[in-house]
């Protein structure tokens, strides 16, 4: 039985330590450059996993070295494969670099992510249509990752939308999403809002209004600040704002899909959302102390460690 149900991208993570970021035109020497597995349903897929939840991975890999290194290494995290098929197209990659402050600057080329289209989704239907908890990104087709939240919602599965990359998002869509997790400029994005918008900086305005746009749950997730949760109605909603743990960052890479992954693992498991991203602020506050996306995530009985000794 599958828990947990992650339809998205997966990237083979080409990182490179530079002192700082380049300017226009400018060239920097960097450090060693390291291939680590990522992209965002991959690393949400193998934080699930290492969270406790029986963990499906859906999506996109090219027939290629990238592409066995990820699968591989998504097994290693305890995911399920089986339904990760193998296109004539390069695997994604992402360019990443990382400055001494833990902060990273991202560009991604997705590759055979782009392959996974409706008929994709459908032929692997019967891994993500009823799991009791659907995982979806934008780093895949919008239009593959709407319908899956469409259908999946309606044959039961609980649907966690994070709108990364961010777009605009309809009603359409949104009401199915419980929760919808976005950082505070993909709530601004999502609402079809930019930076000028009076509530740019009021977070639970911001999680409020999303409640009213059609979202069924909202997790604003803020940084080294930690998170909102907003759920009710969008006229007296519930919110909650979960602190961080303050810890030394070492690299943020992948970090928000280890917070996604973890959610996801936890409401599986029957927790409230607020008890799930609870535990997921400790998962990711694990994960920034490591190197990389996937290599830094903490099996469960570590970040239960971290937990208690943080009580």
């Amino acid at each position: 039985m599958t828990d947990v149900a992650v339809v998205g991208s997966a990237n083979a993570d080409l990182v490179v330590e530079v002192p700082r970021r380049p300017g226009g035109g400018e060239t920097l020497i960097g450090g060693e450059l390291r291939t680590l597995p990522g992209g965002k349903g991959a690393n949400q897929a193998a934080a699930a996993a290492r969270s406790g939840a029986a963990t499906a991975f859906v999506g996109c890999v090219g027939d290629d070295g990238n592409g066995a290194f990820l699968r591989s290494r998504l097994s290693e995290a305890g995911a399920d494969v089986s339904a990760l098929a193998s296109v004539d197209a390069a695997t994604g990659t992402a360019i990443i670099l990382l400055t001494p402050d833990g902060e990273n600057s991202i560009v991604v080329s997705p590759g055979a992510n782009h392959a996974f289209d409706l008929d994709a989704a459908a032929r692997v239907s019967a891994v993500w249509e009823g799991a009791p908890v659907v995982v979806l990104s934008l780093e895949i087709p919008h239009e593959t990752a709407f319908h899956v939240a469409s259908a999946a919602s309606t044959a039961g599965s609980r649907v966690l939308l994070n709108a990364a990359p961010s777009v605009r998002v309809g009603r359409e869509v949104l009401q199915h999403c419980d929760p919808l997790v976005v950082n505070e400029h993909e709530a601004l994005e999502v609402l079809g809002a930019s930076s000028d918008d009076p509530d740019a900086d009021d977070y639970p305005r911001l999680a409020q209004r999303l409640l009213a746009a059609g979202a069924r749950s909202v997790v604003v997730t803020l940084g080294s600040e930690g998170a909102l949760v907003a759920e009710g109605s969008a006229e007296a909603p519930e919110i909650e704002a979960v602190p961080a743990y303050r810890v030394s960052a070492v690299d943020t890479t992948g970090a928000g899909d280890a917070f996604v992954g973890a959610t996801a693992a936890e409401l599986a498991r029957g927790r409230s959302l607020r008890e799930a991203v609870r535990f997921a602020t400790a998962v990711s506050a694990v994960a920034v102390q490591r190197v990389g996306a996937q290599s830094s995530y903490a099996d469960r009985a570590e970040v239960e460690e971290f937990i208690a000794s943080h009580a």
